[in-house]
């Protein structure tokens, strides 16, 4: 088995004992994206040089016998709309194309501390706006597993990245599902965590209420991993909470007797996959099996969760966005006729259709006379779908769901019908209106071979109820062994 396809605490083990090197291991994967990555195309930028540089200080621990990092040496990317000093940051956008960040976003501090190798930044839906990553002002990033199909998104390339094993792990961010719905169509393992429990420092903003970042990983292992990486209260965040980080690798535990399992009827009904239903009724049935109870609860606001969203996160995108006015940073009109023309034609230019639509519509939902109208009840609403929640989870400690109504969909299935595209988050909005933490893990394969998610929610900050539970049914199933049959696919564009 070569390198690039091993779990990061493999690697660890091997890094540990110096049967590998971490040089050696970047490699690895570097003649991996060159294999793959023109078909995938999941990076916009590739940092190299960088990264051979922090696998030979990585290298130079090791050797000299220090007790390293479990993260130490391993190569990861990071979703292109988390700020890394003196690496551009775009947002896959056109209006960023030329920002470098003078610093780092708290994660990416964090991660260094770590001992990481950086390998690059990965595509995205422009401004994490988007469940295809076709939105993207640079390239379409191909799902690993059907490359005539779309990984997901927002972040999409860090899913299929992590699908294709041109990288370890990586970092995502999810607003209203953008990690949870992507892992479940690359087949991966993504986690949504508390909001609040990650620091958004140097997350490029879009609906700052709901932005979380949170991890892409190979298995529920690394995934615990890399939270205890990247938790932690932060000053530089008002909305970070201040609550400790217990050791997540504690509850990787191999059994969920005497845990109660709630089932929402209402994500079982008219436009789910039948095919992904089967996948999902299967895996919970098999935690059944391996001794968690089952139970059938409702969540009575959840036909609201998509409508409160698109008007909740385009208001907070339309106030977030109102910084790119072509002044201090980022892409400028050229030869504009005075400053207000200046300001039209730089985000004319240099913001893509879903962004301009979503500013727009956020604008319009904010603006005098329907603010009442729109905003303060979507938030009201917003309000009742915690409540649901809340009452849950007096009732049963997790949640399981589909992650995603439909396994990958073609690419441009979609992209003329705009509605059809934002019911790709249906199953995912609701936790993130709660603020709940989520992971998505693989749980099966429709009939043409593309990857099904089983989503598992809990209450605030019990992330260690998720992962015993997603780390039983892993223990128990090989859905996450499965690879993409990529490399079959030479030549072909």
């Amino acid at each position: 088995m070569s390198l690039y396809q091993l779990t990061a605490h493999e690697l660890h083990d091997k890094l540990k004992a110096r049967e590998i090197s971490a040089v050696e291991l970047a490699e690895s994967v570097y003649g991996r994206i060159e294999e793959v990555e023109p078909h995938v195309k999941g990076y916009l930028t590739l940092t190299k040089e960088i990264a051979l540089e922090q696998a030979g200080a990585a290298d130079a621990g090791f050797q000299n016998g220090n007790e390293m990092p479990p993260l130490a040496g391993i190569p990861i990317a990071i979703k292109d709309v988390i700020c890394t000093k003196n690496v551009r940051t775009t947002c896959a956008s056109k209006i960023l194309s030329n920002f470098v960040p003078p610093y780092d976003a708290t994660v990416m501090t964090k991660l260094h501390q770590q001992g990481v190798v950086m390998i690059g930044k990965t595509n995205m839906d422009e401004f994490a706006m988007g469940s295809s990553t076709e939105n993207s002002a640079y390239q379409i990033t191909h799902n690993p597993w059907d490359l005539e199909t779309i990984p997901g998104g927002s972040s999409g390339g860090s899913a299929a990245v992590v699908s294709a094993d041109t990288a370890i792990c990586s970092l995502g961010s999810d607003t209203g599902g953008s990690i949870r719905q992507p892992a479940a169509l690359c087949g991966v393992v993504g986690m949504k965590p508390t909001y609040g429990r990650v620091s958004r420092y140097g997350l490029v903003a879009f609906a700052s209420s709901l932005d979380q970042i949170g991890p892409f990983t190979k298995d529920v292992t690394d995934c615990a991993l890399v939270l205890n990486a990247i938790c932690g209260n932060d000053e530089m965040d008002s909305t970070s909470v201040d609550v400790p980080v217990p050791d997540f690798t504690q509850s990787l535990i191999n059994d969920v007797r005497g845990l109660k399992i709630g089932v929402p009827k209402e994500y079982f009904t008219e436009g789910l996959d039948t095919e992904v239903a089967d996948c999902v009724q299967t895996a919970i049935a098999e935690l059944e099996k391996l001794g968690a109870s089952v139970e059938e609860i409702s969540l009575p606001h959840t036909d609201y969760a998509i409508a409160t969203y698109y008007i909740i996160a385009p208001a907070e995108a339309s106030a977030n966005l109102a910084r790119y006015d072509g002044v201090r940073y980022g892409y400028r009109t050229e030869e504009p006729a005075d400053l207000i023309n200046m300001y039209k034609k730089t985000r004319s230019e240099g913001f893509g259709q879903e962004v301009k639509r979503r500013i727009m519509l956020g604008t319009f939902a904010l603006s005098a006379g329907y603010q009442d109208a729109y905003y303060k009840k979507a938030q009201k609403v917003r309000t009742l779908i915690k409540s649901d929640f809340d009452a849950a989870f007096k009732k049963v400690d997790v949640i399981a769901t589909p992650t995603s109504p439909t396994p990958a969909f073609k690419i441009d299935e979609r992209t003329a019908d705009p509605l059809q595209m934002y019911l790709c988050d249906v199953m995912t909005t609701p936790a993130s209106h709660a603020g709940l933490p989520g992971i998505s893990v693989p749980c099966g394969f429709v009939e043409n071979g593309l990857p099904v998610g089983l989503q598992l929610l809990a209450a605030p900050f019990e992330e260690e109820k998720i992962l015993r539970v997603a780390y039983t049914f892993e223990q128990n199933t090989e859905h996450h062994l499965q690879k993409p049959e990529i490399c079959n696919v030479k030549g072909k564009q």
